[in-house]
């Protein structure tokens, strides 16, 4: 593949996705263009909200990269410099086309603003996509090691996956959106309306601090299975500043503007220093 195409997805990812663009740059080198078009896929299907006005559209955006990844349909991927690049990646690492379109399939979600059911299902829905995510960049990375941790992938991508909902959260409730379980809030005494109207502050903050308690739980479940093995870290550097954004949203009282607040890079990347080095979560 012309490297052109590499370097389209790296600059992509650069205005994207800081936080993966980064994790690339700490690749080894011969990895970077790989993972840097895998990342790039990630960031096309979980912007489509963003980019779209109706779901019907969006739908159709996502059926392209399906058709891309089957080889049907109108999904041809030789004029999309980051299509081109993945479907090179997928071929050259072998890496499960099934998770690429179960991926796919789990993002309609964000199309619509229907409530996550329960704490079984967000944990599903971020397991096919961030979960999904960490364990595509370690077969990238190092095949053997990344089947041997995949149970850690699995935590680290639900605790991701809450802490991106956290930071996400003002957007979401101006959209209508939630992605706080519906089981959480009944229990801090909230329903989809109430939490969405922001009127009780203290109930709305309880359900926040037992969301961000959900990814902590993971984390913690994470960090029992043991360290990372070297050659994966990269693929877990994204998830370098879940923690500090879990402790932010767990704080007694936390309204939705701290909850949402986004480190400072240069905390972040000083995150991602200290998990190279110690090769934990």
């Amino acid at each position: 593949m012309p490297g052109d195409h590499w370097d389209i997805c790296l600059s992509t990812l650069r205005e994207t996705d800081r936080e993966r663009y980064l994790a690339c740059l700490l690749s080894p080198a011969d990895k970077r263009g790989a993972l840097a078009a895998l990342y790039c896929f990630n960031a096309e299907i979980a912007r489509v909200r963003d980019v779209v006005h109706q779901p019907l559209a969006g739908e159709i955006r996502l059926q392209w990269w399906r058709d891309v990844l089957e080889g049907t349909g109108e999904g041809d991927s030789s004029a999309n410099p980051v299509a081109a690049a993945l479907i090179e990646t997928v071929q050259t690492y072998q890496l499960p086309r099934k998770t690429l379109l179960d991926m796919i399939e789990a993002r309609l979600f964000d199309l619509y603003d229907d409530p996550m059911p329960d704490r079984n299902a967000f944990e599903g829905y971020a397991g096919e996509t961030a979960s999904a995510l960490i364990q595509l960049a370690g077969l990238i990375l190092d095949a053997p090691a990344a089947m041997k941790a995949s149970e850690i992938a699995g935590h680290a991508g639900v605790a991701q996956a809450i802490a991106g909902a956290l930071l996400l959260l003002p957007l979401h409730m101006r959209r209508g959106q939630i992605y706080i379980p519906l089981d959480i809030l009944r229990a801090t005494g909230l329903d989809r309306e109430s939490f969405l109207s922001g009127e009780d502050k203290g109930k709305i903050a309880n359900a926040i601090n037992a969301f961000a308690g959900l990814g902590l739980d993971h984390l913690a479940s994470a960090r029992k299975v043991g360290s990372l093995p070297a050659p994966l870290v990269p693929a877990f550097l994204p998830s370098a500043s879940v923690r500090a954004t879990l402790q932010q949203a767990s704080r007694p009282g936390v309204v939705v503007e701290r909850a949402s607040r986004l480190l400072p890079q240069w905390r972040r990347q000083l995150n991602m220093l200290r998990m190279t080095l110690r090769k934990a979560i």
